[in-house]
């Protein structure tokens, strides 16, 4: 049979499937899964959810301001990541799939406008948001509880998790002040358990090892997108003055190297231990670990964005304020170690790791302290972090470091 033929036979096979519009959930174990249509259309709403975080850290640049921006940004997180464990797992992609999917996504468009505003009235509109996220992830797992008996034990934590998780967050719209923020991070720390708990239930359903980093790299791509929106924003709002042009340029470079860094280095090689060297260590904790990693990773890179866009908008001024080199430098400095961590921790390299990205964490400290005009600051921020690629490049080449394409 000729390969023209093959691929007119499975697409008749595909197209026979996609008749059916409800199809029992199954575990996913094709070998070249990828995110779906689906999956990029439901990161959209994240996107704007970002942006909301953003917000409450652009308008507050202190600490406090800061805890805020990470605890929601937190919640957000979790939200996007529990939803892709059951996609990584049991997407078939049919009907009930779909319209469930696109319910969670009202909950995060309704999340996404609620973001900035949590402490006052919307708070309850964020509440149901995130209820409505936790209710179709636990009508997805019955589904698979129902037609799939051989993973009731390995869904069971995370029924648990998510049912328990959604009383809290349900019973925090009843509660004013402290006590309902009180419930949301019980809820969510509660629901935290049952990735962890699910991977130490011998006969688990698997996690598809080549789909979970696509997933999180794309997670990645969307928060380097709001570095590149900030770029954007703050030459608008510097009104394209010499210094604001003069501090885009670097800001543009310094998000390039971030994501080399990511893409080609760090993130490159935790996939390769996820995907090649996981075997038997990742249902020990492997999986567990790069997940829950990576959400210093979001928020770090989420307040990259922020600093980046008020050093530009600010960029003729004589200096940058305190506010917005802590945001810059708190972002950049949680983004170098956080994939520090990663990289060694999955990969045992630990040498390699603390060269870089881990020296960059001190040097990024150290530009930080000095009142630098922002074009200069930037600059030197940029620069510290293309370094840091030539040098992970470096160690590619000679070996110091293996890596997987993400």
């Amino acid at each position: 049979m000729s390969a023209d033929q093959e691929d007119l036979d499975r697409l008749d096979r595909e197209d026979e499937e996609e008749r059916d519009l409800v199809r029992p959930p199954d575990v996913n174990q094709e070998s070249n899964r990828s995110a779906t249509r689906l999956e990029l259309f439901f990161d959209l709403a994240f996107v704007l959810f970002v942006a909301g975080c953003a917000d409450v850290l652009s308008k507050n640049e202190t600490v406090t301001g800061g805890l805020k921006f990470a605890a929601v940004l937190a919640v957000g997180w979790w939200a996007w990541a529990s939803t892709t464990l059951y996609a990584n797992r049991f997407d078939t992609d049919d009907a009930i799939f779909r319209l469930l999917t696109l319910t969670g996504m009202g909950g995060v468009i309704v999340m996404a406008a609620s973001a900035d505003q949590v402490t006052g009235p919307a708070g309850k509109w964020f509440a149901l948001g995130y209820v409505t996220l936790r209710i179709v992830l636990i009508l997805g797992y019955l589904r698979v509880w129902r037609n799939l008996p051989d993973t009731r034990a390995g869904v069971r934590p995370y029924l648990i998790g998510h049912t328990a998780g959604a009383v809290l967050w349900l019973a925090s719209l009843t509660v004013e002040g402290p006590g309902r923020y009180a419930l949301w991070a019980a809820g969510v720390l509660v629901d935290l358990l049952g990735p962890t708990l699910a991977a130490r239930v011998p006969d688990a359903p698997p996690l598809h090892m080549e789909h979970l980093p696509e997933r999180f790299g794309l997670f990645v791509i969307l928060l380097l997108g709001e570095a590149v929106a900030g770029t954007v924003h703050g030459l608008h709002d510097g009104a394209w003055s010499a210094g604001v042009v003069t501090t885009a340029l670097p800001a543009f470079l310094l998000a390039a190297a971030l994501w080399w860094s990511y893409f080609d280095l760090s993130g490159g090689a935790a996939k390769r231990r996820l995907v090649q060297e996981g075997g038997e260590h990742t249902r020990q904790g492997v999986h567990d670990f790069y997940v829950y990693a990576h959400l210093p990773v979001a928020i770090s890179l989420a307040a990259v964005a922020v600093g980046l866009e008020h050093a530009i908008a600010h960029g003729s001024d004589g200096h940058l304020s305190p506010g917005t080199r802590g945001v810059l430098g708190a972002g950049l400095a949680g983004y170098l170690l956080s994939a520090a961590v990663i990289q060694s921790v999955l990969t045992h390299r630990y040498r390699a790791a603390l060269i870089w990205p881990g020296l960059g964490v001190p040097a990024i400290i150290v530009i930080m302290v000095l009142d630098l005009a922002a074009p200069v600051l930037v600059g030197l921020c940029a620069a510290v972090v293309i370094a840091g690629v030539v040098t992970g490049i470096r160690q590619h080449r000679h070996g110091e470091i293996r890596v997987a394409k993400v």
